[in-house]
């Protein structure tokens, strides 16, 4: 069975809102690596369209907008290039080799992670929430950010019940940001 594993960025205060933190090569090294170990990316709607919009090369030229450093390009080669799945009740269609998850919920990831392979990586603050909430996600990476937002969205807002994580790594950036990988417990 593949492992769904979710990462995130987040502010000491807990807001995820992405424009409050600074992107650096740390980060998006790590993020490029959280590709690497997956064989497609779950988002749903919101994220996957934020992340087609930042990421996907312009079709016309294929030339890299002004604002992507070189540091940046292999995440984007890789987020370009990976399997996505997007799960929307609002959407038609996708492309950006993408394909839309319909139905239960519950069901259709199961049997995402029913298939062989890496695992599956899971973005955003929405599906997560509710993949949390059926007790889908194998493993949660909080990268947290030394920075006090003063606003939301804040993570796992809503959640239902509490879940019991285990620390399973621990590492720093130069930044100040210290990405933590925990584990459901039991």
């Amino acid at each position: 069975m593949r492992p769904l594993r979710y990462s995130i960025n987040v502010t000491l205060d807990g807001c995820c809102d992405h424009r409050v933190m600074i992107p650096d090569e740390d980060l998006h090294r790590n993020a490029a690596e959280n590709i690497e170990r997956a064989d497609a990316l779950l988002f749903g709607r919101v994220t996957y369209e934020m992340m087609e919009a930042a990421w996907r090369p312009p079709a016309q030229t294929g030339v890299r907008p002004d604002w992507m450093a070189d540091w940046m390009v292999p995440f984007a080669r890789r987020i370009h290039a990976a399997k996505k799945y997007v799960v929307s009740s609002t959407l038609d269609r996708v492309d950006w080799n993408a394909e839309l998850v319909r139905g239960d919920l519950g069901e259709a990831v199961q049997e995402l992670k029913r298939q062989s392979g890496k695992g599956l990586f899971v973005g955003g603050v929405t599906l997560p929430l509710a993949l949390t909430e059926l007790g889908l996600i194998d493993e949660y990476e909080l990268v947290v950010h030394s920075v006090l937002a003063g606003h939301g969205p804040t993570l796992f807002a809503g959640l239902s019940k509490p879940v019991a994580l285990k620390l399973v790594s621990r590492l720093e950036f130069g930044s100040g940001a210290v990405v933590m990988r925990y584990e459901p417990r039991g």
